[in-house]
Order: C-alpha cells, then structure tokens, then sequence
C-alpha cells in the first residue's frame, strides 16, 4: 500500500543572520520531510540587525544548494504571529528545532508542550546541530560581526560579506 502524502516541516527563526548552524539542521530536516517551509519571524522585539527581505533573500541563496542537492521543495515565508500558527498555515504537520544545547532542550521542551496544546496536529522534532556547529549563536556572530571579528567560521562567505557591508 502506498501513499502519497507529502510531509512538510515548519523551520521558524529569525535567522539574524542565518548562521552555518542553521544550514546544518536546515540540510538534516531535509532527510526527513518532503517539504520544508522557512519561516522568517517578522516580530523581532530585538531590533533585528538586517531587514526582513535581507535575511529571506540570504536564506534564499544559502538553500538552494541544499534544495538542488536533495531534491527537497524549499520555500521561504515571513510571519509575524504564533510559529504554530505559520506552520498550520504552511500546510507543516512538523515544526523543527534546532538544539545546541542543554540550555535549548530545557526552553524547546516546554515551547513544544505549549505549542501541542495549542495544535495537537503539529509535531515538534527536534534536531542537533552537528558538533562542529553546534556553538554558533546569531548572537553572538551579530557581535563579532560589529566589533569587527573574523565571523568566516560561522557563517558562509555571501553572509560574512553582507556583514561586513553593514558593520
């Protein structure tokens, strides 16, 4: 017997910058899904340090390689609301995360409880980084970036350049 249903998976973040970090679950969520939407957060209480359309468009440039490689439907979307919310709108049966940490387990954990409550259909899976990404943080390359650090182990070339532009 076979079907066809096509599973799809919500990653959200906001990807200030999208970090080697993120491209490895990116490429690990892609063995797993047939689908996988992005979702660029647009709610930044954090005064984000590129727009909205910068960080689609680099995370548009860094999959496409993963998309061409895998065969995997990649596509890109903003949203402003609830990730559980976006990923039922994307059609995602699945929300990723991905974790670095024991400190990420212990807040993911409980973000997934809230979110099954509130969407019993949507899955959380978790993903670990591989161990040589696992310590990249936007955060932290955010502030390498701007006290004028080295950010080329943790971030592709396209985007360590569109830092330098901007620091």
């Amino acid at each position: 017997m076979t079907h066809t249903m096509q599973r799809t998976a919500f990653y959200p973040g906001s990807f200030d910058p999208v970090t080697l970090g993120h491209m490895d679950v990116i490429a690990r969520a892609c063995r797993l899904v047939d689908r996988l939407v992005i979702g660029v957060g647009t709610h930044d209480a954090k005064r984000p340090l590129f727009s909205v359309e910068d960080r689609v468009a680099m995370l548009s440039e860094e999959v496409a390689s993963i998309a061409g490689r895998t065969g995997i439907e990649i596509e890109i979307v903003t949203f402003a609301g609830l990730a559980v919310d976006a990923a039922q709108d994307a059609g995602a049966s699945i929300i990723v995360r991905g974790l670095r940490d024991a400190t990420d387990f212990d807040y993911e954990v409980q973000m997934a409880g809230m979110n099954g409550a509130m969407a019993p259909s949507v899955e959380t899976v978790f993903i670990a980084a591989g161990p040589g990404v696992r310590h990249i943080a936007s955060s932290l390359v955010r502030q390498i970036a701007q006290m004028g650090g080295d950010v080329a182990p943790f971030v592709s070339p396209g985007v360590a350049q569109r830092l330098k532009a901007i620091g």
